[in-house]
């Protein structure tokens, strides 16, 4: 298996003014294709290689370790991308039952959003911030680099299946906000599809 660019359902400037165009590209076109680039030279000819990237993510253990890293790093580029790119639409309106999960899991939906917004700040260095479903439960958590909680706790250091994510590395904002990260966050709230997110919400989503 080859893996490949996914394609987007949106043009890059869907997203503005809140993603900017040229970020949106770059992101895509260069940081996302240089993960599957050199997913692709790490699993040649060995028997990884027909796996897909969902499957790979689950069963990093069992990788050997030459390999390991570099299909950890780059594997978790392309995963974490592939539902990121998936996760963003304009226009879109929070469901009932996703609004009922929440408000179970947070108390509002207010108090939902401060909480993402202050754990995104409170991580440091590159990484994501996850909304991720635990059984019926809700939850946020944060993981470092390119790691991905499907990676399981022993690796990631946190679990739950994903079905929201936010990418804090400065490559995904800083050409628009510079400094200002928390203006990118929460600008994130004006682009989020939230029917993909009920999607993953309603059942285990294994498809990137």
């Amino acid at each position: 298996m080859n893996h490949i660019l996914p394609d987007l359902s949106y043009s890059y400037n869907d997203l503005e003014p809140y993603f900017d165009t040229e970020t949106m590209t770059i992101h895509h076109v260069k940081h996302h294709q240089t993960y599957i680039d050199n997913l692709n030279k790490a699993l040649e000819n060995t028997v990884w290689s027909n796996f897909s990237i969902y499957e790979l993510m689950t069963k990093l253990p069992e990788i050997s370790i030459d390999k390991r890293t570099i299909v950890r790093n780059n594997g978790g580029g392309h995963i974490n991308h592939s539902l990121f790119w998936k996760n963003l639409k304009i226009g879109t309106l929070l469901p009932i039952t996703l609004k009922t999960a929440i408000e179970q899991s947070f108390g509002s939906i207010e108090q939902f959003k401060e909480k993402f917004e202050q754990i995104a700040m409170s991580h440091f260095g590159s990484g994501w911030i996850w909304v991720v479903k635990d059984n019926e439960m809700i939850s946020i958590v944060t993981t470092v680099n390119q790691d991905n909680p499907i990676m399981g706790k022993s690796i990631s250091g946190v679990y739950g299946m994903p079905i929201l994510g936010l990418d804090l590395w400065e490559h995904a904002y800083y050409l628009h906000y510079k400094n200002k990260k928390i203006d990118y966050i929460k600008s994130f709230w004006n682009v989020v599809n939230w029917n993909e997110v009920l999607r993953r919400f309603e059942k285990n989503i294994s498809d990137y």
